[in-house]
């Protein structure tokens, strides 16, 4: 059985839907991308990097393909093609007591598909929002 908040996860990406993280996020998450070297701190800052995200990776050919759970925390092993690249990732995910999250940290290969996923992720990241 997953927890809450991983359940929650789950059938936000599967409709591809950003509208739920605003109930999802703890106001003070932190997102860690694989392409910006520093964390990104706070509830807007990570709302639109996974947004973003949920456009540019999640398309037809995303799916998790495991998925390992701590007390509070988890990994999420997912797979995808962008480009023609096939890309390999980890979504790794801790949550708090309220079952919001509270830090998701993104790892990709191969370096390829990164720099493919920073191209992409800047062009989404400054396109006007609407």
């Amino acid at each position: 059985m997953r927890p809450q908040a991983i359940e929650k996860w789950h059938a936000l990406a599967e409709a591809r839907d950003a509208s739920g993280l605003a109930d999802l996020l703890a106001d003070d998450v932190v997102f860690e991308s694989p392409v910006v070297h520093t964390p990104q701190a706070g509830k807007a800052i990570t709302t639109k990097y996974l947004a973003s995200a949920l456009v540019v990776l999640n398309n037809e050919h995303f799916h998790y393909v495991g998925e390992w759970f701590g007390p509070s925390s988890a990994v999420l092993e997912f797979q995808t093609v962008v480009g023609g690249i096939v890309i390999n990732g980890v979504d790794i995910i801790h949550w708090n007591a309220d079952n919001r999250i509270t830090r998701f940290r993104v790892m990709v290969r191969p370096l390829k598909a990164v720099n493919l996923l920073h191209q992409m992720m800047a062009a989404q990241l400054a396109a006007p929002a609407g």
